[in-house]
């Protein structure tokens, strides 16, 4: 079975990006031939296939070849081009995207959520691994064109959204059910993507505080962000307040370098493999509120190089940040990249008992 779900009963799509000549230019180049003729007007209807799931046995593997020419043409029968200013960078390497199953441990059976599948290369080594894909695809045409090409496997569903506006849990609600009725046994998601690379932080963000719904997640991504998250030592040069949030809500490895010439159009910087163990609630550090103490780290790092006694004023005074910081063992001179984790929790907490122990007059 394969599905496309879709949030509205028809689609426009417009016009290719300014992205196409030079497409084409490369294209001619590598002997890719064939003109790209974007069409102007095509409209798309809801699809909503259900088909009998074969049993994993008899899962058929595409037979699409997911190296640049391929990729070309996957592309090209959907009139589309890769766009730059959406970060959007195909991998043209199938042992790079073997690479990313290996780092998630993907076991036959697993359930796996992919977030902008593209041209379906590494759905394709998902599958060929015998997971259940959820792939979800903001662009109207390569969401069909993932159905298309999945459609017979059994394993892939297809969410036409952008993941920034999907409703995560909602929808894995609907999964499960949809899972369970099939008699597929539903458990902790993974996360595996190759992803835009100027949305990391944002879907970092969303999926680290779901531990109650994914497992781990690994990450193809730009090498400087992979660094920048997960670089824990203090005074560090990347060290910063997502360096700290993913610490928080999960264990980061960094796994591999993977090198710009992988990938199609190719970037200016070199792309990075990272994963993450997504912990529990019970494994959190111990805080009274998540979003109040990353409202206070994300205050201390809006100015790095301040003193956090003067970042921190404009929610607590002076004396009560120095008495705080005091009663943790910080000099009263301590910047925000000088702290740990385990340092920002104690301040935290010092700060949250002070303010429970002088409640505000409000009479």
């Amino acid at each position: 079975m394969s599905t496309l779900i879709r949030t509205s009963t028809e689609l426009l799509l417009g016009t290719v990006s300014n992205g196409f000549r030079s497409f084409q230019e490369e294209a001619t180049r590598l002997n890719a031939r064939s003109p790209l003729y974007p069409d102007k007007h095509l409209r798309l209807r809801v699809l909503a296939t259900e088909r009998a799931s074969p049993s994993l046995s008899r899962t058929k593997k595409s037979s699409n070849k997911d190296d640049f020419h391929g990729t070309l043409h996957a592309l090209k029968s959907k009139n589309r081009v890769p766009k730059k200013w959406l970060g959007q960078h195909y991998m043209v390497n199938n042992e790079i995207n073997e690479k990313l199953v290996e780092c998630a441990n993907i076991q036959k059976g697993d359930i796996v959520l992919e977030i902008g599948p593209g041209t379906g290369s590494l759905t394709n080594s998902l599958v060929e691994a015998g997971a259940h894909v959820i792939a979800v695809e903001k662009d109207p045409a390569m969401a069909e064109l993932i159905m298309e090409r999945f459609q017979d496997s059994g394993l892939v569903e297809v969410v036409n959204e952008d993941f920034m506006k999907w409703r995560i849990r909602t929808s894995i609600e609907y999964f499960r059910n949809h899972y369970s009725a099939k008699g597929i046994p539903f458990k902790q998601i993974k996360v595996v993507s190759n992803l835009p690379f100027n949305i990391t932080t944002p879907v970092v963000k969303r999926i680290l505080p779901m531990g109650d719904i994914f497992s781990s997640m690994v990450l193809l991504l730009q090498d400087e962000a992979a660094y920048r998250l997960i670089d824990m030592s203090p005074q560090a040069s990347n060290y910063r307040s997502i360096s700290l949030f993913v610490q928080f809500f999960s264990v980061a490895q960094y796994e591999m370098k993977v090198s710009r010439s992988n990938f199609f159009p190719r970037p200016n910087v070199d792309g990075a493999i990272i994963s993450f163990n997504i912990k529990s609630a019970l494994d959190y550090p111990s805080v009274s509120s998540t979003k109040s103490f990353f409202t206070l780290v994300n205050m201390a790092f809006a100015e790095k190089r301040k003193m956090l006694r003067n970042s921190l004023e404009h929610k607590h005074p002076p004396a009560k940040i120095r008495n705080a910081l005091k009663s943790v063992n910080l000099d009263e001179t301590a910047r925000p990249a000088e702290l740990t984790l385990d340092q920002f929790v104690a301040l935290y907490n010092a700060l949250d008992a002070s303010k429970e122990n002088h409640p505000v007059d409000c009479t």
